[in-house]
């Protein structure tokens, strides 16, 4: 898979330090750096200092990493995770300042970090860290007016900052691959759903390149072909594609816009929107696990906790039944 990559004109191989326990960047060491000239490709990890319980770890990752994969430096070093609570601790570890020194010293040619937040906290992190690299960014056609992700305003706030992004979740976990959007088979019977993902994505203005998880030798070789020969959309395919949101868009029962009134007043600290956004995101998908999975840590305090005293309903403008949402959340998801 890693010959094939290489010799479709691929170079970039994202891994991280948690990524199936180490066993990931051992595995890139053994089938990539061991075996290709180190110029000819370049390599991601990341640090999830969240999830560290003190500084002097945090920071030891990256030594962990540089062994694990076997080279003195990586290409592109993430702070893996940033927003909402977690930020707290890149800031209490000095990750920040870190991920500076290691650029000065060598071992780390270009430092960025990775969010699934809004454009505001985007903003405020670039507006704080203006010598930033890059940034990597949940961006797909799905999620490109999603309330919640709001995958086209954070790409406009990267521009303004004038930051390049990696683009995660271009097929959103495959679900994207797996859709079949009538609009689109109409348009182009001849093209699979993940070529219309991934073609969304290449032609973006400001992206350094765009990720895509492959786990068989054929995917390797079918997003190869694609990515060579994948043009712009014709104004005929950007119709089909902007009908296919809105097919998809029309089976989300909850019609959450993510104004987060209901946040303001919860006295549990319930993450009501993502909440929404993820049931909406099953029916979409049509696929619970997938949702589930994300339920599992984009829900930082999960819809279990609500004690039904009713304070977001009556902040809701758009009327929403909250308290029962949240009962369906933690049915589907719990």
């Amino acid at each position: 898979m890693v010959d094939t990559f290489l010799e479709g004109g691929g170079t970039y191989f994202d891994t991280a330090f948690v990524y199936h326990e180490g066993a990931s960047e051992k595995a890139l060491g053994q089938a990539l750096v061991a075996r290709h000239p180190r110029e000819s490709f370049t390599l991601a990890t990341k640090c999830l200092a969240w999830a560290a319980g003190s500084k002097e770890e945090a920071q030891s990752n990256l030594d962990t990493s540089l062994e694990r994969l076997g080279t003195d430096y990586v290409d592109f070093y993430l702070l893996h995770n940033v927003g909402g609570p977690r930020t707290a601790k890149f800031d209490e570890y000095g990750m920040w300042d870190f991920a500076r020194e290691q650029k000065a010293a060598g071992r780390i040619r270009h430092w960025g970090f990775s969010m699934h937040d809004g454009p505001e906290t985007l903003d405020a992190l670039l507006t704080a860290h203006p010598d930033v690299d890059f940034v990597q960014l949940q961006v797909n056609y799905l999620d490109w007016e999603n309330p919640v992700t709001q995958s086209r305003a954070c790409m406009e706030v990267a521009a303004k900052h004038d930051v390049p992004v990696v683009i995660m979740e271009p097929a959103r976990g495959g679900r994207l691959a797996e859709l079949v959007a009538a609009p689109l088979l109409a348009c182009r019977p001849d093209m699979s759903m993940a070529s219309w993902a991934y073609r969304f994505c290449y032609h973006l203005p400001n992206v350094l390149t765009v990720l895509s998880g492959m786990s068989t030798l054929d995917q390797v070789r079918q997003n190869v072909a694609e990515f060579q020969a994948g043009a712009p959309f014709t104004p005929e395919e950007e119709q089909a594609l902007a009908e296919a949101r809105e097919l998809l868009e029309g089976l989300a029962a909850v019609p959450c816009t993510n104004c987060r009134y209901c946040v303001k007043d919860c006295p549990q600290g319930v993450a009501i929107p993502e909440i929404m956004s993820l049931l909406n995101l099953e029916l979409m998908t049509g696929n619970r696990d997938f949702a589930k999975g994300l339920y599992s840590w984009q829900a930082v305090k999960p819809a279990s906790e609500c004690i039904a005293c009713g304070a977001c309903e009556a902040m809701c403008p758009q009327s929403i039944d909250i308290v029962h949402q949240l009962e369906v959340a933690a049915e589907h998801f719990e």
